[in-house]
């Protein structure tokens, strides 16, 4: 497997990065309209960690972190590295060493669609991580790949650059152009949440506040006392 290594790619710009990193992953996908969320298997070994960064790619080859090694050096200031192979790997990848030489370079963490082990060492050191499996198996480094290409995670492609924000609930990805934009669809979507906190806090119900009382009269759905309700299930015996 040949490959190439992209030096200095654009990335979003570092302050909507941070702006992002105050908003869950949840509300940054439902701002961006349900979308960017990796899928539900790639998991923190932390809690209460939410991370923003900008992405550095990496595609390697299973069982080979040949390629993590050629990422480090891309690796700098508020970035993220994330990591998939060419097939599906669940081998540990990536290790306290790595996340070693990434933190003394600035980055914020890794994702990875892969395996990871270490995991006391990297939650001691407070390096965040996402991945997909967490195994002890070791790797080999003899196949090439590529560095800050754009790669597909669970039917997400990430470029080299884009925003990636990672919490409990997941990671997603914002496209480095729709930084700024999602900041503020965040932002709204956080104050509109706020009105609806109050309201609940008030005593007001969901079913009122969404009008969802219309909805459940269209889908046929009847509201009926126990002693109905039990008459027409003793008919129905």
């Amino acid at each position: 497997m040949s490959g190439v290594i992209v030096t200095d790619p654009p990335k979003a710009d570092l302050k909507d990065v941070d702006a992002l990193a105050g908003f869950g992953a949840a509300t940054v996908s439902e701002a961006m309209g349900r979308t960017g969320l990796l899928g539900p298997e790639i998991r923190p070994v932390q809690e209460g960690v939410r991370v923003a960064g900008t992405a550095v790619t990496v595609l390697s080859w299973p069982g080979d972190n040949l390629m993590i090694h050629a990422a480090v050096e891309q690796c700098g200031e508020g970035d993220i590295l994330v990591v998939t192979t060419t097939s599906p790997c669940t081998d540990g990848l990536f290790g306290e060493l790595f996340a070693t030489a990434l933190q003394q370079r600035g980055v914020r963490g890794v994702v990875l669609n892969t395996g990871i082990r270490d995991t006391q060492e990297l939650r001691d050191m407070g390096f965040a991580a996402w991945s997909r499996a967490v195994s002890s198996q070791g790797t080999v480094k003899a196949t090439g790949g590529s560095v800050n290409v754009p790669i597909a995670i669970d039917g997400q492609v990430i470029r080299p650059g884009d925003v990636i924000l990672a919490d409990d609930d997941g990671v997603v990805v914002v496209p480095r152009e729709r930084a700024r934009e999602t900041v503020e669809k965040s932002e709204a979507r956080e104050a509109k949440e706020a009105a609806t906190r109050a309201a609940f806090l008030d005593g007001q119900l969901g079913l009122d506040r969404y009008g969802l009382r219309g909805t459940l009269e269209r889908l046929g759905v009847e509201y009926k006392t126990y002693e109905e309700y039990a008459g027409d299930a003793g008919e129905r015996s």
